[in-house]
């Protein structure tokens, strides 16, 4: 049951992005998409604690003795959202999930191997290179498969000498989401629940997106984007907030439970799933684009290069790691 559950919060990535991305038509600006998206998605996880009895109580003081790194995971999760809204119609939605799947895996071979956020430490080896090399050849075939002839002309509109630049910051979007995971799947711990963890990082992203929206605000005195605003606004745009914080609770619930490789994993399949649907058929008025045989093989090749790293390497899940971490600096402030 957790796997599937797992693979439906990665299926509704790409899903978010989409319906984000029409969002912005609405609100005018992909900060402001962005900041409405992370409220709907804190008052979704604030329901969810009031459902499941653990009230609205944040064990502030206690939070405070922790790292201040703890803290970094909304504005991580600031950085991927507000980028999927960019680089959606640019990269479509299977480049828009896939590309930032290398930087995933990159920033999460320097995590384990320096042990970083209180993570399980796992020394680089021959075997998790070539991993991670496979995970780039997937990439290289997914972003230079052939496009139709109406790829091509969108991608002539849009600045196509700037596509490589995008697709660096969809990489770095991605380094991002591997550390939000890693900050969140401790802040689990020291919060002493997933969902509050979650709260927690929401309520952070909130805070930068709506200082962002205000500075643009007073700079250009006007919604940053000069998008025509379409007339009839679809109910489904608003849940946008609602799978963006099922897929960050996701990202801390099970890795308490299957382990963080796993966990990966399953996330990354769900995706990359969603993302060729979101192509494919075209889903909430997101263009649609040809998935052709090349695509599928470097998703695939993608996904065994993913497993490669993360499914043949013993090592405990966080959650052990993060107890460790927070004696350490009990440890610590006793012997001051």
């Amino acid at each position: 049951m957790p796997i599937i559950l797992g693979f439906l919060a990665g299926v509704g990535l790409p899903i978010q992005t989409s319906v984000n991305t029409r969002l912005r038509k609405k609100v005018g600006s992909p900060f402001n998409a962005a900041l409405v998206s992370f409220l709907v998605g804190l008052l979704f996880l604030s329901a969810l604690l009031l459902v499941t009895g653990q009230g609205l109580h944040i064990p502030f003081a206690q939070l405070l003795n922790e790292p201040a790194w703890i803290w970094i995971g909304g504005i991580c999760g600031v950085v991927f959202l507000t980028g999927n809204i960019l680089l959606f119609p640019k990269l479509g939605g299977v480049q828009t999930v896939v590309l930032p799947v290398l930087g995933q895996i990159l920033m999460g071979l320097t995590i384990d191997n320096f042990g970083l956020f209180y993570s399980q430490q796992t020394s680089l080896t021959a075997f998790r290179i070539a991993g991670a090399v496979l995970v780039l050849l997937g990439v290289v075939l997914v972003s230079t498969a052939k496009e139709s002839k109406a790829e091509r002309n969108n991608r002539q509109k849009s600045a196509p000498a700037s596509l490589w630049l995008w697709r660096a910051f969809s990489v770095f979007s991605g380094m991002a989401v591997a550390t939000q995971t890693a900050v969140n799947g401790y802040l689990g711990v020291a919060a002493g629940s997933p969902i509050k963890a979650s709260v927690i990082s929401f309520a952070v992203g909130i805070i930068l997106l709506a200082i962002i929206c205000i500075v643009l605000r007073l700079k250009n005195g006007k919604p940053e984007s000069k998008e025509e605003r379409p007339a009839k606004n679809p109910w489904w745009m608003w849940i946008g907030g609602i799978l963006g914080g099922l897929y960050v609770l996701a990202n801390v619930y099970l890795s308490r439970i299957i382990g963080t490789g796993m966990t990966v994993v399953v996330l990354l399949v769900g995706s990359t799933t969603g993302g060729i649907l979101v192509d494919h058929f075209g889903i909430f008025e997101s263009p649609k684009k040809a998935v052709n045989r090349q695509k599928i093989l470097g998703v695939l090749i993608m996904i065994l290069g993913a497993a490669a790293i993360k499914l043949l390497v013993r090592a405990p899940p966080p959650t052990r790691k993060a107890c460790e971490g927070r004696m350490r600096l009990t440890d610590a402030g006793g012997s001051r």
